[in-house]
This record gives structure tokens, sequence and C-alpha cells, in this order.
């Protein structure tokens, strides 16, 4: 993780680690459809193309990823397709400390983030 506590660099958004601003779905809710074909997450930032960790918690199910995830035209979001199944809870690191593969264009790593669901 990036300590900015502790760096000699001057703090900026431009410096600072890219941190989640937008999960879809939004984590916490409990009424998913699970119909839905798409996740996303979209940073703070411009991320570096191609480079993504989307992984198991452990805690509840993983969807199933059909195909690759891709970065839309603002850089910044990166969608997958999924396939979901109903009345369940799924819980999927966006970044962890095991895996690392977000990262901005300049290769620094997003914080960790817990995206947690459910489907109706």
């Amino acid at each position: 993780m990036v300590n900015l506590a502790a760096s000699k660099e001057r703090k900026s958004v431009a410096t600072a680690p890219p941190s989640v601003v937008k999960t879809v779905p939004q984590c916490g809710d409990t009424q998913v459809d699970p119909q839905a074909r798409e996740n996303s997450v979209t940073y703070s930032k411009e991320m570096m193309d191609k480079n993504w960790s989307w992984s198991t918690a452990g805690e509840g199910e993983f969807p199933e990823i059909v195909g690759q995830p891709k970065y839309l035209a603002d850089k910044k979001t990166c969608a997958v397709e999924v396939k979901l199944k109903p009345r369940t809870t799924y819980a999927i690191w966006l970044n962890s400390n095991k895996f690392r593969n977000f990262k901005d264009k300049d290769g620094r790593p997003a914080v960790p983030y817990l995206l947690v669901f459910e489907t109706k």
C-alpha cells in the first residue's frame, strides 16, 4: 500500500492512489436483478489498460465471468460481463493484499475495495 503520510511527494489527486468512486451494482445492494449481465467499477483517475484484479473474497460467491474485463472510453471504468444466480451473496475484491493489478496509468495500485451485493 502507498503511505501518503510517509511520502515526501506533495499530496494531490494526481499522486494519490486511485480509489473506487462507483460500482455497478452498488456495494451493499440487496436487490440486484440476477439477470444483470455486467459488473463495473469506476476509479478516481485514468487506469492502466489491460490491468485488473477481480478476485474472490472467500466470504461469498464469485460471479461467473464471461470473456475479458475491459475499460470503457472514460479510461476510469472497468466492466466485465457476468452471469449471476438468484438469491446469492457475492463478495468480490477489486484489488486486495494479494492481487493488485488495478493500477492507474502511472502504475500506482488502487486502494483495495470489497464489493458485496445480493441478488433477489
